[in-house]
């Protein structure tokens, strides 16, 4: 074999390896939602996507390394579909209704079967150290911390009470999308989802 042929050979093994990786996490993910990241062993996603073990094992040395993996793709996921739409729109009372739309649309489109990923696999975790919590505590506040951000942007513009703690509206905008998406994936209902709407534009001073 010629050396041309030997790396076309060769980037099209790591092309093949990485859409491998892909859907391997993309079940990973769904998989987490309804089974938790505790149920999310090799053996099990090996069952649950159709391959063997050790093809798990050539992507995934051990159960942490693919717990990690999943909440990052999980994230990568996340900001597709709520936060990239989100920035489509200028800073201010819109962008904080986006989010919040956004957010809603993902799980009334159900992105992953179980929910909210992240709403998810957080309280089957919150109790304990390591690594994977702490992946999950960073990821979360990023997410309040950036929705406080547009939160400010829109007081700066007058077009949220520039006396309001940002930080505390944010705060319960968060709790009111995570309540809606319990009572979404409990009840197989829209109504959650319909009353976190009016809920938010009530707390945002909106008609």
């Amino acid at each position: 074999m010629s050396s041309s042929e030997t790396t076309i050979t060769r980037r099209r093994q790591r092309s093949d390896g990485a859409r491998s990786r892909q859907a391997i996490l993309k079940g990973a993910t769904e998989l987490a939602t309804i089974e938790g990241l505790e149920g999310l062993s090799i053996g099990r996603l090996a069952d649950h996507i159709g391959m063997s073990k050790s093809g798990l094992f050539a992507h995934f040395g051990s159960k942490e390394e693919l717990q990690l993996a999943t909440i990052d793709a999980a994230q990568e996921i996340f900001e597709h579909e709520v936060l990239r739409p989100t920035l489509d729109y200028a800073p201010g009372v819109a962008q904080v209704l986006e989010f919040s739309e956004a957010y809603l649309s993902y799980l009334e489109r159900r992105v992953f079967p179980g929910g909210c990923f992240f709403a998810s696999v957080a309280a089957e975790v919150d109790s304990r150290e390591g690594p994977v919590t702490d992946r999950l505590r960073d990821l979360m506040a990023g997410g309040i911390d950036a929705l406080a951000g547009m939160i400010r942007d829109a007081q700066a513009r007058r077009e949220v009470d520039p006396g309001a703690d940002a930080d505390q509206l944010a705060f319960e905008i968060d709790a009111l999308l995570h309540g809606a998406n319990g009572g979404f994936t409990l009840y197989r209902s829209e109504e959650p989802l319909d009353r976190a709407r009016r809920a938010i534009r009530a707390r945002l001073g909106q008609p």
